[in-house]
């Protein structure tokens, strides 16, 4: 993840469609451009955090960061609506993952590495509470990144809710869902998979058109949330060449 320090750049930065992550601002810095690079962080709906000068210190030394620095994305995201319009350009039903605040880069990475390698169509994770697109993502997904569009987005309900009326299905992964491989996992999807630990929240679940399960039968009853995506989504590319077959 790169970083842009000082005033004057991250206000540019703000003002084009560069895809930002997150902006550090100093505790206190409240005068003048810092002013207007708050308000356009709030326009644009990007993640800001007031942190103390002396941690901006310790985290960037030597650089003359002015009180305010932007962490940009390693590549950039792309509005949801792109990724339904790219399986329409292809003629193919939507398939879609949406992860639910997942917090580890090497999930995110390795979850974009096995959506590139089943052609599903993109990824959707929120701005808050989940990590973005850090070099540690790009490392983990081995290039998958560059290729698989991610959409980042500000509430995840609101976009399930326009993702039903495009006419997806939404299908969530929960301990309390059917056996997957005897769900019909054919047409147009969007597979959300819950963050490390505490699964899908009670909102998104309560969104989802049904809820599926991976078949267990040791002595562990989950899955890291990457393997549990590769699951899912082989299981939906298998149902779809045996459809496309006959």
């Amino acid at each position: 993840m790169a970083e842009i320090f000082g005033r004057n750049p991250v206000l540019e930065l703000l003002k084009s469609d560069k895809s930002i992550n997150k902006i550090l601002i100093a505790s206190g810095s409240h005068k003048g451009s810092i002013q207007e690079i708050i308000k356009l962080a709030k326009e644009k709906r990007i993640p800001f955090q007031q942190v103390d000068k002396s941690k901006l210190d310790k985290m960037f030394p030597g650089q003359n960061h002015q009180g305010v620095v932007a962490l940009v994305a390693v590549a950039d995201y792309v509005d949801w609506q792109d990724i339904l319009e790219n399986a329409r350009r292809k003629k193919e039903e939507p398939l879609i993952i949406m992860l639910d605040e997942i917090e580890d880069p090497h999930n995110l990475g390795a979850i974009l590495r096995t959506v590139d390698a089943v052609g599903a169509h993109g990824v959707i994770i929120p701005k808050r509470r989940a990590v973005p697109l850090t070099e540690g993502v790009a490392k983990a997904s081995a290039g998958a990144v560059e290729y698989v569009p991610v959409a980042r987005v500000a509430n995840l309900a609101q976009t399930i809710d326009q993702l039903k009326k495009e006419g997806c299905w939404i299908v969530g992964t929960s301990l309390e869902g059917n056996n997957f491989y005897e769900q019909d996992l054919k047409g147009p999807l969007v597979v959300i998979i819950g963050s490390e630990g505490r699964g899908l929240s009670k909102l998104t679940k309560e969104k989802c058109d049904f809820l599926v399960t991976i078949p267990m039968f040791g002595k562990i009853n989950s899955l890291n949330a990457s393997v549990a995506a590769g699951v899912v989504l082989y299981e939906i590319l298998k149902q779809r060449s045996i459809g496309r077959a006959q």
